[in-house]
């Protein structure tokens, strides 16, 4: 055995071992895959793993947006540069989402995330409930958004999840339509960023860099030869790291549709599954796949039976003319819907984020 291969596993082992002690104190769990395929193909899936309905609904948001970091009298303010659609969280957080440059946002479970302290002295606050939202209002590719929030433009704050006795804790996955990536992450009160298209896949505990130290020890294996099967967040990334990088890379986008979501499919949780000595395993709700190239934002419930999709290219983001509108999933996003749904969405108030 090599010394370079001895090294991987005892790295692995050691945070299999701290993982597992994070998965008693942490109930939600997630995956994002971000696919690159040939003729400029790139498509981010993500699933939505929770313990309980979500709430979840889609909403298109226009340009011109006022917005508020809703953190009290010291809070950021910006202008929506560019129009989104959106799945929310209980509709007072943008939980996913793609921005009509191609830009999509994730947010995700991670239980070691802890925010900087905020007071009147700070950046100007920001809930952690528009943190996606901001991101998709303000930038058109990856680069802009790193180079922008490297220079601290606000104090990221968190709020208690509704119904539960404890704060949101999350971190931040984002892609353009070039197949660019970053995840963002909050330790110890201060922002971790890691920038490279190579970053496809984010879950949730342990941070990303141990899950790269993880992920190096099963590449020395072999996806071909053994890949971890279980529900565990560890496990989870590194099936999805393998078969987003097996499967077929094809022109027609119909099969590459297909190909990534049998992958999120893959890392998902079956619906009703429990774990009782890791609550951290939680069903997959639903899922969600972004074509950035050809603009289409497809959405799946575990309770459906259907797929579907909104065209982007349809959506009139105009500060003039363009509306808020809203689909309504219904409770545990059980309301049926087929093919390109545009036309089924109704105009609506904005929802309001949760704030401090």
């Amino acid at each position: 055995m090599s010394k370079s291969f001895r090294s991987l596993r005892t790295t692995a082992a050691a945070v299999l071992l701290s993982t597992a002690a994070i998965s008693l104190n942490t109930t939600q769990a997630c995956t994002r895959v971000v696919y690159h395929g040939v003729n400029d193909q790139i498509i981010t899936a993500r699933s939505m793993d929770w313990s309980v309905d979500v709430e979840s609904n889609l909403w298109i948001f226009p340009r011109g947006m006022k917005r508020n970091g809703e953190a009290g009298p010291n809070s950021l303010e910006w202008t929506s540069k560019y129009g989104s659609i959106i799945t929310s969280g209980y509709d007072i957080s943008t939980t996913d989402g793609m921005n009509e440059k191609g830009l999509v946002a994730n947010l995700l479970w991670l239980v070691e995330s802890s925010y900087p302290k905020f007071d009147h002295n700070s950046a100007p606050g920001l809930t952690i409930a528009a943190w996606g939202q901001y991101i998709l209002d303000n930038f058109a590719t990856v680069q802009e958004a790193v180079d922008q929030l490297r220079q601290h433009p606000y104090t990221l704050v968190t709020s208690e999840v509704p119904g539960q006795n404890r704060l949101a804790t999350l971190h931040l996955a984002i892609s353009d339509a070039s197949g660019d990536s970053a995840i963002v992450e909050y330790i110890d009160g201060q922002a971790v960023i890691h920038h490279s298209p190579k970053y496809q896949v984010l879950t949730n505990s342990p941070t990303f860099e141990r899950q790269l130290a993880l992920h190096a020890y099963w590449t020395e294996i072999g996806g071909t030869v053994m890949l971890p099967g279980t529900n565990r967040a560890a496990d989870r990334f590194t099936r999805a790291a393998f078969y987003i990088n097996a499967i077929p890379r094809d022109e027609d986008s119909r099969k590459t549709i297909a190909s990534v979501f049998s992958v999120i499919r893959n890392v998902s949780v079956p619906f009703g599954i429990t774990t009782p000595d890791q609550p951290n395993i939680s069903s997959t709700r639903w899922r969600t796949l972004a074509d950035q190239k050809r603009m289409l934002y497809f959405f799946e419930s575990a309770l459906t039976p259907n797929i579907f999709w909104v065209d982007l290219n349809q959506i009139d983001f105009s500060n003039e003319t363009g509306q808020v509108k809203t689909l309504n999933l219904g409770p545990n996003q059980t309301n049926t819907f087929n093919g390109q749904v545009n036309d089924d969405f109704k105009e609506a108030e904005p929802f309001p984020f949760l704030g401090l």
